[in-house]
């Protein structure tokens, strides 16, 4: 299976303070289209109370060149309100809803339960199949928990096995919402849930401090997980889970690890440049 590379503009714009205008980040979306990244994380249907950075997704959508463009663009959604409202746009593949295996980040992230939002999952993965959809599920805190509740690896299978063996979610993201993943979490994570659930795609959704990329790409690579999210230049990170914002996965730090290692992407080299010198005009004029 080759490497899929998601590029998160998403992520990386979503925290910050001041609004960018729609068009702006539309002539960056459509930059990193030009990429040939497996899929774009555009945008969201969330309550802009919560993200106000994100209330244009829908108008959003309407800016992009989608014709010449091999991705596919993923939304991300907190509840079934937002599912409905996504499903309705066509040129959306895929549904990401956050799924916490911790109680505090769930209730900080979705106003909700782990309980609660395993009962979201079901409704929103019935919404999706409806609508020919496909639901990504990020298990966040994947690697880690800040807030002294209990956390270990057993914890993150569990959760996995329950949400394939329950609810038939064929994409788990692990999600390292405030860069604690180590390599050997990594390493061990993977190497337990890619045999013991062959039917499932896993991704690494890395948030990471830069000097600790390459170590965590190629303990995620080397343990089979062939699905990546990043964000040009490390922008970003969850604004919901600290108050000390951990950057995203460098797309970059990835792109120059996979070539290093002789492992062929499709990306599109110069298109990548343009992208990057396009989120100038996203995150330093803002």
């Amino acid at each position: 299976m080759e490497v899929k590379l998601v590029e998160c503009p998403r992520d990386a714009m979503q925290g910050l303070k001041e609004f960018v205008p729609t068009d702006i980040k539309a002539a960056y979306i459509n930059s990193i289209l030009n990429c040939n990244f497996d899929t774009v994380d555009f945008g969201s249907f969330v309550s802009p109370k919560a993200i106000p950075q994100m209330r244009d997704t829908a108008e959003l959508l309407g800016k992009l060149d989608l014709k010449s463009s091999s991705s596919k663009l993923l939304a991300i959604i907190a509840n079934e309100r937002g599912a409905k409202d996504a499903v309705k746009f066509e040129e959306i593949t895929y549904l990401g809803y956050p799924f916490s295996v911790s109680e505090e980040f769930q209730k900080r992230n979705t106003n909700s339960t782990i309980e609660e939002s395993l009962h979201r999952v079901e409704n929103i993965q019935n919404l999706a199949l409806k609508n020919n959809k496909q639901l990504v599920v990020y298990l966040s805190m994947g690697f880690g928990n800040p807030y002294g509740e209990h956390w270990d690896a057993d914890l993150v299978i569990k959760w996995s096995e329950r949400l394939y063996s329950d609810f038939d979610i064929k994409i788990l993201a692990l999600s390292d919402t405030i860069g604690s993943a180590t390599n050997d979490t990594v390493d061990y994570l993977f190497k337990a849930l890619i045999p013991a659930l062959p039917e499932v795609e896993f991704g690494a959704h890395l948030h990471t401090r830069r000097e600790n990329a390459n170590g965590v790409i190629e303990a995620a690579y080397n343990a089979g997980c062939r699905r990546f999210d990043g964000a040009i230049k490390g922008y970003g990170g969850c604004p919901m889970a600290t108050d000390d914002l951990t950057g995203n996965m460098p797309t970059e730090i990835m792109i120059s690890w996979f070539e290093k290692n002789n492992i062929l992407l499709p990306i599109n080299k110069n298109a990548f440049i343009d992208a990057m010198n396009e989120s100038n005009k996203v995150f330093y004029a803002h």
